[in-house]
C-alpha cells in the first residue's frame, strides 16, 4: 500500500490544490488507478473523468467494475481509497456545466492516464467533443499543465506528429515506459515507476520510490 515516509517527502514543489484526472481506452488501467489512489491519499482535490472504453478496460484489465453514473464513481473510489469527503468529484462525459468546461474554472494541472491514440489526436486537433477533450483544451489555452500518459507501441508516423504537435503547444507527453534501475520485484514496482514520474511533474509528494542517487529501497 501507498505509505508517506516524511524523510522522503519532497517539499520543495508547488503543490497543487486540484487535478482533472481522466481515464480513456487504452491499455494501461493500472497506472491511472494507483496514481487516483496517491492523489486522493495525498489530500489534492481531484475531478474525475472517463471514457466508455475505460470501463471495458478497467474491467478487463483490474476486474473492476466502473460505474457508469458519476455519482456511483466518486462514492466507490472515495471508499475504495479511504477519501475525505467532498475531496473526489467525478462528471460525465456530458456534463459541461463541470468546473473543468470553462477556462474561467480550470484545475491546477490535467492528467489523461491512460491516453489514447485518438484521445491524443483529438486533443492535437483542437477538437472538444466530450468533457475529455474540452478539459483538455482549456487546460492547453490557459497554459496550466497538461501530462498524456500514453501506453502504445510500436508509434506511427502520425502518433509522432501529433505528439509533437501537443508538445510544442505546452503538453507533457510521459509515456507508461517503466525503467528498471531500480530493480523492480513486482508489477506494482513498474506501476509505481510511472506513476512517481507523474507526481513529480504534477508537483505532488510521494515516497513511491527512491529517487536517483539515494541508497535503499522505499518500504511498502
Amino acid at each position: 500500500m501507498f505509505t508517506l515516509r516524511p524523510d522522503r517527502i519532497r517539499t520543495d514543489m508547488n503543490r497543487p490544490e486540484t487535478i482533472t484526472l481522466a481515464f480513456t481506452g487504452a491499455s494501461g488501467m493500472p497506472y491511472g488507478v494507483r496514481l487516483l489512489e496517491c492523489l486522493l491519499k495525498a489530500g489534492v482535490r481531484v475531478y474525475l473523468l472517463y471514457s466508455q472504453t475505460a470501463q471495458i478496460v478497467a474491467r478487463q484489465e483490474l476486474d473492476l467494475p466502473l460505474p457508469a453514473r458519476a455519482k456511483d464513481a466518486a462514492e466507490f473510489f472515495s471508499a475504495r481509497f479511504g477519501a475525505a469527503p467532498g475531496l473526489l468529484q467525478a462528471f460525465g462525459r456530458e456534463e459541461w456545466f463541470a468546473p473543468v468546461a470553462s477556462g474561467s474554472n480550470p484545475a491546477d494541472a490535467m492528467v489523461i492516464c491512460p491516453c489514447t491514440m485518438g484521445t491524443l489526436a483529438s486533443i492535437a486537433a483542437g477538437l472538444a467533443d466530450n468533457l475529455i477533450e474540452r478539459a483538455a483544451d482549456v487546460a492547453l489555452k490557459e497554459a496550466r499543465k497538461l501530462l498524456l500518459v500514453p501506453r502504445e507501441t510500436p508509434l506511427s508516423a502520425i502518433h509522432l506528429e501529433n505528439m509533437l504537435k501537443l508538445s510544442r503547444a505546452g503538453a507533457i507527453i510521459l509515456s507508461a515506459n517503466p525503467g528498471f534501475y531500480h530493480h523492480p520485484q513486482t508489477v506494482q514496482d513498474l506501476v509505481d515507476f510511472v506513476v512517481a514520474r507523474i507526481l513529480d511533474h504534477v508537483g505532488v509528494p510521494h515516497a513511491l520510490m527512491p529517487r536517483w542517487g539515494e541508497p535503499g529501497k522505499v518500504d511498502d
